[in-house]
């Protein structure tokens, strides 16, 4: 497969556009099984009836693990927001709405999210060992009915084709407790800007009726297992505040 420059590149993958298909070639320290586990958990949720990228094929593009699947034409509303923030509020609706649909959706075929959650904070080096053990503790004793989370939901990982929302990106998805979710990603926005953080989590606790204490009380757990991820822009020293409770969530 000839393939031309990429059209973007991220911590685990670099995408390209090549005809009518999508192609992520995985960087080249990331085991075949890995591209293996994330194209089904995509199919996975296609299949439960989301509007999902359609997974053609998982192969290796120059030894690479890759992953082929449908293009869908349109653009991320984060970079939509980004052209005009006055739009912000009527996109983070839209964003919300659809995280609620995917959250109303129960699987067997999709990994725990306890499982998942007690990996990362585990392997998190900037965690002492007495850390961990109380955020995994914590983690165990959290009470919760099992819905499908995204992992990594915020709106670049939203394509408006038409009128239809596309999710992509389905590598941290797993199935726990739809708090933790909507945790991760207000953990997400309130990095880079608190004001549009606010704005997500008090349209999410509005629809969903669940109370913003409830949800944050989730944060210290995600921040310790986001410690685990190579994400050079993050923040290690904020999440490590919030771990240890040195720092206001909300």
């Amino acid at each position: 497969m000839d393939l031309q420059n990429p059209i973007a590149v991220g911590n685990t993958a670099k995408i390209y556009l090549h005809g009518n298909q999508i192609v992520k070639v995985f960087h080249d320290y990331f085991p075949q099984g890995e591209a293996v586990k994330e194209a089904a958990k995509q199919e996975a949720a296609r299949t439960s009836g989301l509007r999902v990228p359609r997974v053609i094929n998982v192969t290796r593009i120059n030894e690479n693990p890759a992953i082929i699947m449908e293009y869908i034409k349109g653009q991320t509303l984060g970079n939509m927001v980004m052209e005009n923030m006055q739009m912000a509020e009527h996109y983070m609706n839209i964003s919300v709405d659809n995280q609620l649909s995917i959250h109303n959706i129960k699987l067997n075929s999709t990994e725990s999210m306890v499982t998942k959650l007690e990996r990362q904070i585990q392997s998190a080096q900037l965690l002492s060992e007495s850390e961990k053990t109380h955020q995994i503790s914590k983690l165990n004793k959290m009470n919760f009915d099992e819905r499908l989370c995204h992992g990594d939901y915020h709106l670049f990982n939203l394509i408006l084709s038409g009128d239809n929302i596309y999710v992509i990106d389905w590598v941290d998805s797993s199935m726990g407790d739809i708090r933790a979710d909507v945790c991760r990603t207000y953990l997400l926005y309130s990095q880079f800007d608190k004001d549009l953080a606010e704005i997500y989590l008090n349209l999410y606790s509005e629809k969903s009726g669940i109370q913003k204490q409830e949800i944050m009380e989730w944060a210290s757990i995600i921040a310790g297992a986001r410690l685990s991820e190579i994400v050079p822009n993050e923040d290690a020293n904020r999440l490590l505040k919030i771990v240890r409770g040195e720092e206001s969530k909300r």
